[in-house]
């Protein structure tokens, strides 16, 4: 059997979206499904993220994969939340920066190398559309 290898890996996305938008399309799961190509839903019983609200994300309208969000710091922008796609766990913190006239949108990821490394362009199409 082999060993599970973890990574961590940060992506980030430079976009003319004003930081307060970008934020605003985080912090609301209705907003989701319009930046993010793979998320097609989420089902949650609030609507912003709060730390401690637990839903899944319908991916590819099919896929439903539970999380649990950790931290929210809408002052500072950012949040930080765990997945779990059967036996795997991710950890996922995100944040908006301002950047320039615009925002600049990242992402640090944990988790095994065998999610992590094919999931990171997928999260890289989603950031540029956050901040776009």
């Amino acid at each position: 059997m082999g060993r599970t290898v973890f990574m961590q890996t940060s992506i980030s996305a430079i976009g003319s979206a004003r930081p307060a938008t970008a934020w605003e399309r985080y912090a609301d799961l209705d907003r989701w499904p319009r930046w993010a190509p793979q998320i097609t839903g989420v089902e949650a019983p609030a609507r912003r993220l709060t730390p401690g609200l637990r839903g899944s994300v319908r991916v590819c309208g099919v896929v439903g994969v539970p999380f649990e969000v950790l931290a929210v710091d809408e002052t500072a922008r950012t949040w930080s939340w765990k997945v779990r796609i059967g036996p795997v766990r991710l950890h996922l913190e995100h944040g908006v920066d301002a950047e320039g006239l615009g925002s600049r949108s990242w992402l640090r990821i944990r988790g095994p190398a065998a999610v992590v490394l094919p999931y990171t362009p997928v999260a890289f199409v989603a950031l540029h559309c956050l901040v776009l």
